[in-house]
C-alpha cells in the first residue's frame, strides 16, 4: 500500500501495476470515485505499461480533507503521486471530474504529460449541470450517500447497463454508499469553485497526442461537451462509443479498452497484448 503527501499534507493513496519499465500511464477518476473505478482497465493496462491509479482526495483510502480544496489541488495531488511512483511525466487518463484536472495538468504543467486521454468529461460547465451538482449536494449533506444513489445512478448509467450492473454501483462514481458525504461535497464544491475560462481558453497550446472518448448515451457530460474539447485541441481524436452513457469504462468496458490501448499503443508504440 503507497502513500504520498500533498505540499499541504494530504495523504494521498496509490497503486502501481504492471512492468517496471513500462511507460507510465497515471489514471485520474471523477467525482466520488476511488482507483478502483479503474479496475477493469487497470487488468488490461497492466501488461504492458506501469499503471498508477490514485484516490483523490476526498476519496477512497486517501485523506477526506473539510476544509476547501481546488481542482488545481487535485492537479497538483496527482503530480505529486506521479513523482512519488517515480516518474516526472506519464500518459494521463481522466474520466468525468478527472478529465477536467487532466486538462489542467496539460495546460499548466505540459512537460508533465506524455499524451492524454479524456473520458466522459467537459471544460467547462453548463447552467443546468451546476443547478444538478448543487443538488446531489444537498441530497448528500441532508439525506446521506445512500439517498444520493437513487438520484445520481441514471445520470451515470444508461438504463439497460443500470438494471444489468446494480451490485456493481457501491463503487461506481459518485454512488459509493459507503463513502462519507463530506468527501464527496468537497470534491463537489472544488468542480463547482473552478473558472472554467483557465482551462478552456489554453486547450488549443496542448501539443501531446490526445484522445476523446464519450458515449453517445451520456446526458450528464454530453457528446457537445467532448466534440467541443476535440475542436480546441490540435489534432485531437474524438471517439463516440455507441450506446454508451457516463459510465462507458463500466457498462461498455470491453471497447473502451480497445479504444484506449490502440491509442497508447500508436503513441508509444507499444503493441497491444
Amino acid at each position: 500500500m503507497s502513500f504520498a503527501r500533498a505540499a499541504d499534507g494530504t495523504r494521498l493513496h496509490y497503486e502501481v501495476f504492471g512492468p517496471r519499465y513500462g511507460e507510465p500511464v497515471l489514471l485520474i477518476q471523477g467525482l466520488g470515485a476511488d482507483k478502483n473505478g479503474w479496475n477493469l482497465q487497470r487488468l488490461v493496462l497492466a501488461r504492458r505499461y506501469r499503471t498508477i491509479a490514485l484516490d483523490n482526495r476526498g476519496a477512497g483510502r486517501s485523506d477526506k480533507p473539510t476544509e476547501a480544496f481546488s481542482l488545481y489541488d487535485m492537479a497538483d495531488d496527482a503530480i505529486t503521486v506521479m513523482q512519488a511512483a517515480g516518474y516526472e511525466s506519464a500518459h494521463i487518463v481522466g474520466a468525468s471530474m478527472g478529465g477536467v484536472i487532466s486538462q489542467i495538468i496539460a495546460v499548466t504543467h505540459p512537460e508533465r504529460v506524455r499524451s492524454l486521454i479524456l473520458a466522459c468529461t467537459a471544460s467547462a460547465n453548463h447552467p443546468w449541470r451546476r443547478e444538478l451538482l448543487e443538488g446531489w449536494k444537498r441530497t448528500a449533506e441532508d439525506r446521506g450517500m445512500g439517498a444520493l444513489a437513487s438520484s445520481a445512478a441514471r445520470w451515470v448509467m444508461g438504463p439497460r447497463s443500470l438494471r444489468r450492473l446494480t451490485p456493481a454501483l457501491g463503487w461506481l462514481g459518485p454512488i459509493g454508499l459507503l463513502r462519507p458525504a463530506h468527501g464527496f461535497v468537497t470534491q463537489a464544491d472544488a468542480i463547482l469553485s473552478i473558472d472554467e475560462s483557465d482551462v478552456t481558453e489554453l486547450l488549443n497550446q496542448i501539443q501531446v497526442p490526445t484522445l476523446v472518448v464519450v458515449g453517445n448515451q451520456d446526458i450528464l457530460t454530453p457528446r457537445g461537451d467532448s466534440e467541443a474539447i476535440a475542436e480546441r485541441i490540435p489534432g485531437a481524436e474524438l471517439v463516440v462509443i455507441a450506446g454508451a452513457a457516463h459510465g462507458l469504462m463500466v457498462e461498455h468496458w470491453a471497447t473502451f479498452n480497445q479504444v484506449i490501448t490502440e491509442f497508447l499503443g500508436r503513441v508509444t508504440g507499444v503493441p497491444r497484448a
